[in-house]
């Protein structure tokens, strides 16, 4: 644990955090895609299988569990408690065309041919692309609402910590590992436009708009 990777994680929960208040209060989850959501619950469950056969501390199987809990309550609210305010004639990105490659890919590029870690490695290639449905749904629709745009940059932001922090471990521990930090960078690409957006239309009070 090194401060970058703990201040990834905080974004990563203020994000969640951000996303499920937005959803509560508005009791309306429009300009939220689904298909995102149930595409980061598949990447947690497959990330943290690992909980019902190892323990490395108290806060990361706490992190874990409230990862999980939370992307089954989101889709909870967006397909169930929220259905009415769900657009779907927008949220229309085919996400299979995401996961079959990625479970390709997994398969074949990976640290050990074992259960665990093929899901581990299928998480981590899953999780670079699954913001794209959200960010199809917005192009679609030509803008978001701002909490929405928060919600975005501190999820965009968790995965900037996240590469600080694997350059960090490579220099003070000499540790590598390429599959995270290639899947991580290209994350990091598909927020680069989004973050330019951010930073000079919506903390100057502008709507956000991307270009169709």
């Amino acid at each position: 644990m090194n401060v970058f990777r703990l201040c990834g994680d905080l974004s990563h929960l203020l994000a969640i955090i951000i996303l499920l208040v937005k959803i509560w209060k508005t009791r309306s989850c429009a300009g939220i895609s689904g298909k995102s959501q149930v595409l980061f619950a598949l990447v947690f469950t497959t990330r943290y299988v690992d909980l019902v056969i190892s323990f490395v501390s108290i806060y990361n199987t706490v992190m874990k569990i409230i990862f999980i809990v939370t992307s089954y309550a989101t889709i909870f609210l967006v397909y169930v408690k929220f259905k009415a305010t769900y657009d779907s004639n927008h949220d229309t990105f085919r996400a299979e065309f995401l996961v079959v490659p990625c479970a390709g890919l997994a398969f074949l590029v990976n640290h050990e041919f074992s259960a665990v870690e093929i899901l581990w490695t299928f998480s981590i290639y899953m999780e670079s692309l699954a913001i794209l449905p959200q960010l199809f749904m917005i192009s679609k629709t030509g803008q978001a609402e701002t909490i929405t745009s928060h919600y975005l940059f501190a999820l965009g932001l968790y995965r900037g910590l996240y590469l600080v922090n694997w350059i960090f471990r490579y220099y003070t521990e000499g540790f590598f590992d390429l599959i995270a930090i290639v899947a991580g960078a290209v994350q990091t690409v598909f927020y680069c436009d989004f973050f330019y957006l951010y930073i000079t239309k919506v903390l100057k009070g502008q709507k956000l708009q991307l270009p169709a």
